[in-house]
């Protein structure tokens, strides 16, 4: 394949940093309400609104959106028009029950069914809105800057996972709400501010880092797509002074990435570093294998190297995730185009058909079907039908940016690959679609 050069090699580079007209811009213009949700999004998190935030901001994007019509689409955007209509007509399947599966259509279900449209919808707003504001309105260095900055905030939030694993509070949305909604467990999740979610992932109860954002696996996904645009915005267009931050908050991150004990992080990161290998050429490649090589003789002779060797010799999750991805087909198979508009309950788990925790079984229990991974979610969710919509979704925008070789263009066809890996193991929502949506506009942006 023909390597790419980065920024000093030949490759065309962005503007210098943006002039204070345009900054201001970013916080009392048009672009305000993007800057909000990435820069701001410690403040949303501690409010107890965390993801849900976009379906907040979306209204005045949307504004903004109304006031300058014609409104430009990106290509590929029947697509996801076709996956919301398919996810509204799914609603006719919500008081159905599939095969070994139970419960019955009660609030839950529904406040699990909006919620999930409401960000559906909002996330397709922020995508239109990026798109359409000028260069000069939100320069693309700084809205790459602001996915930095939300970096930054998940490194924090991994360290506070780390050292106060315990660390929670009761958010004032918590406060506010009725407990027939504060209650149901998929928004208790996302109002709860918590550090860290404790698993027996070796045996043991061992926490995983999951601040700011809403579970484990989130923080995951989340740090792996922020720090490919933190490198692009600290490292590739910074100064002296960015590179050297940079490099120490990398290193302070790997103490996060380690102790997650996500394996699909690990290897989200693995295959984004062969990526920048094979797409980028001369000096930058040699540069990058030289960090890389560093990197992992570092880590080697750290401690860090046996936790991870003791979460490979522990493979906690493989059967649960066996037993609901084999459900969820089956289940699938009774209404696969479509769905069921929501999860279900499975029949007991992997270990006994016994339902639910009891003194006598603490293993027993009844996982929602489509909780490990994206695709499986829109399997139970939006059926065959849907999964294949968005598989196509991303996939289009590899294709159509492929040949874009610069950085912005690299990351961002990067970051759509990951989500084709991580839609196997990771739930889209809530954040990480946010920022999948927001790493497509940035492609779309970046075209001529």
């Amino acid at each position: 394949m023909t390597g790419a050069a980065w920024p000093g090699a030949g490759q065309a580079v962005l503007p210098g940093p943006a002039r204070p007209d345009t900054r201001r811009a970013a916080l009392v213009g048009p672009a305000w309400p993007i800057a909000a949700l990435l820069v701001g999004y410690p403040v949303w998190w501690a409010l107890g609104l965390g993801g849900l935030s976009v379906i907040l901001l979306a209204v005045p994007m949307a504004a903004i959106l109304w006031r300058r019509r014609p409104v430009r689409v990106p290509r590929g955007f029947g697509l996801w028009l076709l996956l919301l209509a398919g996810y509204a007509l799914s609603a006719l399947m919500l008081s159905e029950m599939p095969p070994d599966t139970y419960g019955e259509l009660g609030a839950g279900r529904i406040i699990g069914y909006v919620m999930r449209l409401a960000l559906y919808v909002s996330v397709l707003v922020v995508v239109l809105y990026l798109g359409n504001l000028t260069e000069r309105e939100l320069p693309q260095l700084r809205l790459v800057r602001m996915l930095g900055a939300l970096f930054v905030t998940t490194v924090a939030g991994g360290l506070l996972g780390v050292l106060a694993p315990d660390f929670s509070f009761t958010s004032p949305v918590e406060t506010l709400l009725p407990d027939w909604i504060g209650g149901n467990p998929f928004v208790q999740n996302l109002i709860h501010p918590t550090a860290a979610q404790t698993q027996k992932v070796l045996g043991y109860a061992s926490p995983r880092p999951e601040a700011p954002f809403e579970w484990a696996n989130a923080w995951g996904s989340n740090m792996s797509v922020l720090l490919i645009w933190f490198v692009v915005g600290w490292w590739v267009y910074g100064g002296r002074l960015r590179r050297a931050l940079a490099v120490v908050l990398l290193g302070l991150a790997a103490v996060p990435v380690v102790y997650s004990l996500n394996r699909g992080l690990w290897i989200g990161l693995g295959l984004a570093a062969l990526y920048v290998v094979v797409r980028v050429g001369g000096r930058t490649r040699a540069a990058v294998c030289a960090a890389a090589a560093t990197g992992a003789l570092v880590f080697a002779l750290s401690p860090l190297s046996a936790l991870v060797a003791q979460r490979l010799d522990n493979p906690h999750s493989n059967d649960i995730r066996a037993f609901t991805v084999s459900a969820t087909l089956r289940a699938a198979t009774r209404s696969p185009v479509i769905g069921f508009g929501n999860t279900r309950n499975a029949m007991g788990n992997h270990r006994t058909i016994t339902t639910g925790k009891t003194s006598w079984c603490t293993g027993c229990g009844h996982p929602p079907l489509g909780s490990d991974g994206q695709l499986w979610l829109l399997v139970i969710t939006q059926g065959f039908t849907g999964a294949l919509l968005y598989v196509a979704f991303f996939l289009g925008a590899i294709r159509r940016h492929w040949a874009d070789r610069s950085p912005i263009g690299l990351a961002g066809v990067l970051v759509m690959g990951l989500v084709l890996l991580y839609m196997f193991v990771y739930d889209g929502l809530v954040t990480p679609l946010i920022l999948y949506l927001v790493s497509f506009a940035l492609l779309w942006r970046n075209s001529p």
